[in-house]
């Protein structure tokens, strides 16, 4: 398994771990997806659907907090997914992650997968 950390320079400690096994990818944030990691986490996800990966995953579990900024880097993910004919699947996150998503009306419109 290999795991490229990229470590960015905030008080938030933010990074965002890859972790490919065989035709499915994990992108893996850590910390707070906002304005100003988005861009980290965004082009991770568009270069592992562009190295021709089967599936990304965008595990969501190690978030502290999210922003309207992370809603629409999982939207064009999910977007550029079906444009290109792979998979993107999230994984949950925490109770406060997971309310982001019902109270914009996206839990059932994205796919969501088991850890």
């Amino acid at each position: 398994m290999v795991v490229t950390p990229s470590q960015v320079g905030s008080e938030h400690d933010f990074r965002c771990d890859v972790q490919p096994d065989r035709d499915i990818v994990r992108v893996i944030p850590f910390g707070e997806l906002d304005v100003s990691t988005v861009a980290q986490v965004a082009d991770r996800v568009s270069e592992m659907q562009q190295a021709g990966f089967a599936e990304v995953v965008l595990d969501l579990r190690n978030l502290t907090f999210m922003d309207s900024s992370g809603l629409h880097l999982v939207l064009a993910a999910d977007r550029m997914a079906r444009s290109n004919g792979t998979k993107f699947t999230l994984i949950a996150g925490s109770h406060p992650i997971q309310r982001l998503f019902e109270i914009v009306g996206l839990q059932e419109s994205l796919t969501f997968r088991a850890a």
